[in-house]
């Protein structure tokens, strides 16, 4: 068995065109929002907490994406800058989004006085599902994979999307979907630790996603040919290291040490029920 992508392109008539990459992005903010919602109302919170975030959520972590690609492919944007705002051709980094939603829900925390952490929980399976749906995007524009395989479920990858050291080879490893299906298992675990146990403190779940999907992107990068690098560091890499850091910090911190996350409000406030 060999994937093959049938091309970006779901539908054209002249210069309209449907690209599958943005109905997965638009698919994966719909039910992204539905489960965050759901998700909210199961611990007796305001679903519209969620509803109000997600637009500027959805445009800033955009945002930050493309952003974060651009400055580390600066050398090829900066001769070709029309591409900078070329989304449907790729070229999202999903750290940006990241860096750009915890912002934007950082913000949205102060102005609604509501914990930054209880948002973030309710947010992270979502931002799971999220990429489970939207690294398929990837596989319809023919990037993001990894090196060159014989493996049954192999990918083509047609000749003019090969790196040039490489374009003898046909056959490539699908990191997409090995990312895919590892979001696939941090949604489960995520939901599972969501339902099972109720009283989790706050930043439990955000501090779970950061240890479990850095592991995971932290290896299926080691197989990428396409990664953002500074000198001889593969970017990604390096901010899975300091997720997991981060992620067992903060796991420790709130279970070994019993301590509650900095956040927006004080920790008696009513908005922060744990």
């Amino acid at each position: 068995m060999a994937f093959t992508s049938p091309g970006p392109t779901l539908w054209q008539y002249g210069p309209l065109a449907l690209r599958w990459y943005g109905l997965l992005i638009g698919s994966a903010v719909l039910l992204g929002l539905n489960l965050s919602q759901f998700l909210a109302k199961k611990r007796q919170l305001d679903p519209n907490l969620i509803a109000d975030l997600s637009l500027a959520l959805v445009i800033f972590a955009l945002v930050g994406a493309r952003l974060y690609y651009v400055v580390f492919q600066w050398s090829y944007y900066r001769q070709n800058p029309l591409e900078i705002v070329a989304l449907w051709h790729g070229g999202l980094a999903i750290h940006g989004a990241i860096l750009a939603g915890l912002a934007t829900t950082w913000f949205y925390a102060r102005q609604q006085k509501v914990s930054l952490w209880q948002l973030t929980d309710l947010l992270a399976p979502s931002l799971a599902l999220g990429q489970m749906i939207g690294r398929w995007g990837n596989f319809f524009n023919s990037e993001a994979f990894g090196v060159p395989t014989d493996l049954p479920w192999k990918l083509y990858i047609p000749y003019e999307h090969r790196p040039p050291e490489l374009r003898q080879f046909e056959y490539f490893h699908p990191t997409f979907l090995y990312e895919s299906l590892w979001n696939l298992l941090v949604l489960i675990l995520l939901l599972n630790l969501f339902f099972r146990y109720p009283r989790l403190r706050p930043g439990t779940l955000t501090l779970v996603y950061f240890v479990a999907y850095s592991v995971g992107r932290l290896v299926i990068e080691g197989l990428r040919t396409d990664s953002l690098m500074l000198g001889w560091l593969r970017i990604a890499q390096v901010v899975s290291f300091a997720g997991i850091a981060v992620g067992g910090a903060g796991l420790l911190w709130l279970y070994y040490w019993r301590q509650n996350l900095p956040d927006v409000i004080p920790p008696e406030s009513k908005y922060n029920k744990t």
